[in-house]
């Protein structure tokens, strides 16, 4: 038996190029166990626990020799975000004082004073509320909108979001909506006054960057690195690892960064990215996604919870909005022949091409998916205190990462070039 596995592997060093003994899974197993373990605290945005992580993962780009991104002079990629909390507001609507608990403000200023009548719309009684939501914010217009009361549970929910703090880029910009939930569909005459109070909170993604001979072609490798923190106690056990979800992905992203470092220079130019913030928002990827021209990004490798076996078995993975390019149909192409295989998202009902940081870039009509193992539907362990590292199959998420290197080669190389995502298409 030892003979022929010896032989297979002889065959995909020849057929791939690529050794397994180049990805260790002692390797991995050290990097994920320390990004889990108890003294990372869960990883919070805005707590020790993710900075900590963050001197880790520096640490580890610096061992392997990866570059700083251009422009920059560490592996941080600093940015701020803003928290606006209410702390005074007023709202009259035809000459009734509205309670605090039937109404909330979307807004990016730190004060509103309104003494007229904005845009008015409509949430009826019949409406989809989540849709028409939608539909009105992306009109980016100040605006009004009167709330039938059918929708007091859906609307205490997002009340319940909205009117503790909310997260902006900047503090100043953009339009506001008020959100009232009322028996009226007219509005004679409206007073609305807001006071919020700011607070400018730093975040930091981790990043870095083997130049290729492509200087303006770049192939991404990314995964969040940021999690839940503190949880309910279960069995006096508070914290929420996030061994699978996404200390998996991120310690892929290290160790596709320490293959591809031994492998020279490649063709084009690679970037690794450990993404704060995804559970929070996706601020991390969203403002990494900002300070590149879309147009020369080729493709974005997302890696998110492969720590477990798929529904199609060991060694197997699920790549999201497979229909959206030939992203992996590519990789499916690379691996045939292999113990690897890649599949389109079997779990499409559950939205996870948008739940991901692959989802910003994939807007901008960049090749962005997220690769996948996790059993979505049926993961009892997702978001949970007891996502932790012995839940993990260390041998199928060791091939998995095999399996991306394998897969991204002919990406790297230069010799694949998947196509364009059709951004009229991705909502």
């Amino acid at each position: 038996m030892k003979r022929v596995i010896t032989l297979i592997l002889s065959v995909m060093v020849a057929h791939y190029g690529f050794s397994q003994s180049s990805i260790k899974q002692t390797e991995v197993e050290r990097i994920v166990k320390t990004l889990s373990a108890d003294d990372m605290m869960g990883r919070r945005t805005f707590t020790p626990g993710i900075e900590k992580a963050s001197v880790f993962l520096q640490a580890e780009f610096k061992r392997i020799g990866l570059k700083p991104l251009a422009g920059l002079n560490s592996y941080e990629q600093k940015f701020s975000m803003y928290s606006l909390k209410p702390e005074q507001s007023t709202v009259v609507l035809n000459n009734a004082e509205i309670g605090k608990d039937k109404y909330f403000f979307l807004t990016g200023h730190e004060s509103i004073a309104w003494t007229s009548p904005k845009q008015i719309f409509y949430i009826g009684e019949n409406a989809n509320y989540r849709k028409a939501f939608g539909e009105i914010l992306s009109k980016k217009v100040d605006a009004v909108v009167l709330v039938n009361p059918k929708h007091q549970k859906t609307f205490a929910n997002y009340h319940r979001r909205f009117n503790s703090s909310s997260m902006k880029e900047s503090i100043g910009k953009g339009e506001s909506q008020l959100f009232i939930l009322a028996d009226s569909v007219q509005v004679n005459d409206i007073k609305a006054e807001l006071t919020n109070k700011v607070e400018t909170l730093p975040l930091a993604n981790v990043t870095g960057m083997i130049p290729g001979k492509r200087s303006n072609e770049y192939i991404v490798f990314s995964g969040h690195y940021d999690h839940l923190g503190y949880q309910k106690a279960v069995e006096g056990d508070s914290i929420a690892n996030g061994a699978d979800d996404d200390a998996s992905g991120t310690t892929a992203v290290v160790a596709l960064a320490d293959y591809f470092k031994k492998q020279g220079k490649p063709e084009r130019t690679l970037i690794f990215v450990c993404f704060t913030a995804e559970e929070i928002g996706g601020y991390g990827s969203q403002y990494f996604s900002k300070q590149l021209n879309p147009d020369e990004i080729v493709a974005m490798f997302n890696i998110e919870m492969i720590g477990k076996a798929s529904k199609f078995g060991v060694n197997s993975a699920f790549i999201t909005g497979f229909e959206r390019s030939d992203f992996g149909t590519i990789l499916q192409e690379a691996v045939k022949g292999s113990v690897y295989s890649f599949h389109p998202d079997p779990y499409t009902e559950q939205n996870l091409f948008y739940r991901s940081d692959n989802a910003t870039l994939a807007r901008l009509g960049v090749p962005a998916h997220s690769i996948s193992s996790d059993q979505i539907d049926i993961d009892k362990l997702y978001h949970s205190v007891d996502d932790e590292f012995e839940s993990l199959d260390m041998t199928h998420m060791t091939n998995m990462i095999r399996a991306i290197a394998v897969g991204a080669k002919s990406m790297v190389d230069g010799k694949a070039t998947p196509k364009r995502v059709n951004k009229a298409e991705v909502d």
